[in-house]
């Protein structure tokens, strides 16, 4: 036990030392090549925080445990959303570009829907993997494309150094990037494995640990490099890192062992009665964020981050079979979640009728 809270203290240490050097490296590469710190967070940086969950993916398939592959995937994007974004939010309120509102957040809730539509069956086969891996393979190009276009229409020079770092040469900033992500995948090894061997000492089940334990220590990446963008003020990084993850993880991390292993993987019941559908719920929650405001405010940071903790709460009581767990599902279901559901529905409506009532008054002001 001791051997195991030494490897995850260390984990803990080598993803904010990968953090940092991820978003230095990529910050400097993104300048120069001519893409914005947007693209390169929902591409580059994405792809390699992804990299821990496609690894602990893979050994979980091959290892005969498809209920930790499906819950650190599923686990993690809800950890991204209510987790990562709301700490981040909290941090700082979070502005989001319009691309993302338009383009990126459609497509990571449309592939949302798509895994919770192939998995009904209770596998996720070959053709399935297809779908879900051309599906990322199409945004990334679009992303790629689109991003370069905006880069030029700016005007923006190539090589800018990025905002809040030193400028540093182009060899060095490739050295930071692969070291960052090398760190982020060792650190996060060295967590899941220290936080795995104690949970099941607890004896607790494959996908609880996936959705729980598995799922922070592998998403421990992308809040690492989401909060030091937010400090260095690279925001769209953060944002974009976040909603491209969760894209990766879908495509890639499920997609792509799907198509490698003839077998495909395994859904739980229990995982297509919840966590599925919890997961897309989340990823909707964010859409009318988004759309009104451009902005993740802390009040709404705060209201991610405690959905969280209660989503969080529930699976552990669930999986002890504690006795409080009848009272905790009855207070979720009749009390915060409507109240959560209207609150959305009230700050939409709000914010809707703030943004026509400035349109109408910059249409007054034309005409006048």
């Amino acid at each position: 036990m001791l051997l195991d809270i030494v490897f995850v203290i260390a984990g803990l240490a080598l993803l904010v030392a990968g953090g940092e050097a991820l978003v230095r490296g990529a910050s400097t590469l993104a300048a120069k090549v001519g893409l914005s710190p947007l693209i390169i967070g929902l591409v580059v940086v994405s792809a390699a925080t992804s990299a821990p969950e496609l690894a602990v993916t893979v050994d979980a398939v091959l290892r005969g445990e498809p209920d930790l592959a499906l819950g650190n995937v599923v686990g993690s994007n809800i950890v991204n959303i209510l987790l990562i974004l709301g700490v981040s939010a909290l941090f700082l309120p979070l502005l989001i570009k319009r691309q993302i509102v338009r383009f990126d957040l459609p497509v990571m809730v449309g592939i949302s829907i798509l895994l919770l539509v192939v998995s009904l069956d209770g596998q996720i086969g070959r053709l399935d993997g297809v779908l879900l891996l051309a599906g990322l393979i199409a945004h990334t190009i679009v992303s790629i494309v689109v991003g370069r276009r905006e880069v030029r229409a700016e005007d923006e020079e190539p090589d800018r150094p990025a905002p809040g770092a030193a400028p540093v040469p182009l060899w060095l900033a490739a050295i930071l990037l692969l070291s960052g992500i090398g760190l982020l995948v060792l650190g996060a090894q060295l967590l899941v494995n220290g936080a795995v061997s104690i949970a099941t000492e607890l004896g607790v089940s494959s996908l609880v640990i996936g959705l729980t334990v598995v799922a922070v220590g592998t998403s421990l990446p992308e809040l690492a490099t989401s909060i030091i963008a937010v400090r260095r003020g690279e925001r769209d990084m953060a944002v974009g890192n976040i909603v491209g993850s969760n894209i990766f993880n879908i495509g890639m991390v499920l997609g792509l062992p799907a198509i490698l292993f003839g077998e495909g993987i395994p859904v739980p019941a229990a995982a297509i009665a919840l966590d599925l559908p919890l997961m897309l719920a989340a990823a909707i929650a964010l859409l009318p964020i988004a759309f009104t405001g451009f902005i993740v405010a802390r009040w709404e940071g705060g209201l991610f981050v405690a959905l969280y903790i209660a989503y969080t709460v529930y699976l552990v009581l669930s999986a002890t079979q504690h006795d409080a767990l009848e009272g905790v599902t009855d207070v979720m279901l009749w009390f915060v979640l409507p109240l959560v559901g209207v609150t959305l529905i009230v700050v939409t409506a709000y914010e809707v009728g703030v943004i026509r009532g400035r349109r109408q008054a910059a249409a007054e002001a034309r005409g006048a």
